[in-house]
């Protein structure tokens, strides 16, 4: 990946450069290695340079029309499109922090359990954030019951194994991550390389039961890769290399922009821009639109093939509508990612940042001793059963399964706090619980009604960082529905999670599971993505509007486990 694409560069020009020197002033979006390929591009970009969304006085729609929004009225509903969780809603993070808890020196295997893994950005940073002096290795157990979810990320971590150019693996990895379609090289490589290894199996387990457990292991280098799934599942998992018949790349478009361009959720498209500058209104849209993972001046002309994981059939977009890969990173890591002049261009910030992680990652893998995974497709409450008594984990991570509305706390600590290594074997071994929906469940109407106390410490706090600058004319107003919306940033969610914890005698019954929850995070802090800094302190107002752009919550609320010293 250069560090900039001439946007006026095509397979025909004999002039271009092809990498971008300076920016278009007008949008900081796209890069130009001369005026000649600026002014000949110019007629297409200016499409996107000069758009209503990119301009400082854009409004939402509801506001032109003057009307009260679809999310106000409740005429439509907040969840539209498919059901599927396939990209992270949560910012990836590093599940050992090795440095700060084995210690640099430690050399020791490590071993890791991923219960409902979600997509793979947490292996990924975990591993690419190894200290240079580790070399042991490291065993990965992975494991999510749903199929889209573990299909999609064997797929990802054959492309990682098997293909020999780093480049090819880290960009074929990238865009049957995130982008609606493919390159036809991307494609052939798996079709290749990595449909045969599933294929072979099948082949030879055809006469097995349906729901007998069919487990194979590939010897890869010096890594492994092994697969514990049932008879029909391996024959399910070659479907999602294979497009369904008659699907081309337009009509993959037209499928996906039917859920992320419908005219009925225009209202709540324009609630998030509202916190975006224009630059990255214009880039959001053209993600909408054309759901590639690209710098922005970067030719599309090569992604004509529909990406098989998205649409192992065509009845329909797999995600909702809001789902967005910026979701899964750290936004303050992304803008931080050179783009070189096109320094507004964030999803190519974000191409680049996950390029750049997946080249730590496949460059770890280069110098470990080994690394050893392992997919299972369960659902999460019967691992102890499946892995047995033996198995033992330096850190598992669950993700919000703890949630009330899933597994609960009480069982996803009772089931899999015993498979924790012991304290003699590792102190600083843990269970990270994720708990997304605790805060909103422990409120009651008279903490909104104090939250919204135009006296109160919530909205005192709130007008330092968007201070009023004219009279708002209605509720429906777009100053004031971004004002309302951004309460929570500033308000503290401590007593609602106290009354969680009460409530479900956490600490009480993590004792009787022979664990207790950590009063000093080591891994990843208790709310991660509250406010650090005060209103008045020097880069208080970055920081809060830096939140307002990012999808995460200020609620989420991480609980470390460790065992207890019998």
């Amino acid at each position: 990946m250069s560090e900039a694409f001439c946007a006026g560069w095509s397979p025909e020009s004999t002039t271009c450069q092809k990498t971008g020197h300076f920016a278009c002033k007008g949008c900081l979006l796209v890069t130009y290695c001369g005026s000649t390929c600026q002014k000949s591009h110019w007629p297409q970009h200016k499409i996107d340079c000069k758009c209503p969304v990119g301009k400082t006085t854009w409004q939402p729609q509801w506001a032109l029309q003057n009307r009260m929004p679809d999310f106000v009225r409740g005429g439509v509903g907040e969840q539209f499109g498919g059901r599927k969780y396939l990209w992270g809603n949560m910012p990836a993070y590093d599940v050992l922090k090795l440095v700060d808890n084995e210690g640099v020196a430690y050399d020791g295997p490590l071993t890791l359990l991923f219960a409902a893994s979600g997509d793979l950005r947490n292996l990924f940073k975990t591993l690419a954030e190894l200290p240079e002096s580790y070399t042991g290795t490291v065993r990965v157990t992975l494991n999510d019951r749903d199929l889209d979810v573990v299909a999609r990320n064997i797929i990802m971590l054959l492309i990682a194994l098997v293909l020999e150019d780093a480049e090819e693996a880290i960009d074929c990895i990238l865009h049957f991550w995130y982008s609606c379609l493919i390159r036809k090289s991307h494609y052939e490589a798996v079709q290749a390389r990595i449909r045969p290894l599933i294929q072979d199996v099948c082949v030879k387990i055809k006469a097995k039961s349906p729901g007998s457990l069919q487990a194979k292991t590939w010897k890869l280098g010096k890594h492994s890769l092994r697969l514990v799934l049932t008879q029909s599942t391996w024959t399910r998992l070659l479907s999602y290399m294979d497009l369904p018949q008659g699907l081309d790349g337009s009509k993959a478009t037209r499928i996906r922009q039917a859920v992320t361009q419908a005219e009925s959720r225009v209202d709540y498209r324009d609630r998030h821009l509202l916190f975006f500058s224009p630059a990255h209104r214009v880039a959001k849209t053209r993600f909408w639109k054309d759901g590639l993972l690209l710098p922005f001046g970067a030719s599309r002309d090569d992604f004509v093939v529909p990406n098989p994981t998205f649409f192992s059939n065509a009845n329909g977009w797999p995600m909702f509508d809001n789902a967005d890969p910026l979701s899964g990173w750290t936004l303050k890591e992304i803008e931080a990612t050179s783009s070189g002049q096109a320094t507004a261009d964030l999803y190519g910030k974000l191409s680049k940042h996950i390029h750049n992680t997946l080249k730590s990652f496949l460059h770890r893998l280069y110098s470990l001793r080994a690394v050893e995974l392992r997919f299972l497709h369960v659902d999460a409450v019967k691992l102890p059963e499946l892995l047995g008594e033996s198995e033992r984990f330096d850190r598992i991570e669950v993700s919000n399964i703890s949630d009330c509305g899933y597994v609960g706390p009480h069982q996803t600590v009772g089931l899999l706090a015993p498979l924790l290594q012991t304290h003699a074997m590792n102190p600083h071994a843990t269970l990270i619980t994720l708990f997304m929906n605790a805060v909103d469940e422990n409120r009651n109407e008279q903490d909104e009604i104090l939250e919204m106390s135009p006296d109160g410490p919530v909205m005192r706090t709130l007008i330092k960082y968007m201070p009023p600058t004219r009279r708002l004319a209605s509720k429906n107003d777009p100053a004031m529905i971004k004002f309302i919306s951004s309460k929570d940033y500033v308000a503290s969610h401590d007593r609602y999670f106290d009354r969680f914890v009460e409530k479900f005698k956490l600490t009480e019954f993590g004792h009787v599971c022979g664990v207790t929850m950590k009063n000093k995070h080591t891994i990843i802090e208790k709310w991660p993505y509250i406010l650090r800094l005060q209103p008045d302190q020097k880069g208080a107002q970055e920081e809060f509007d830096r939140l307002l752009r990012s999808s995460t919550s200020t609620k989420e609320r991480y609980v470390e486990w460790k065992r207890i010293v019998a």
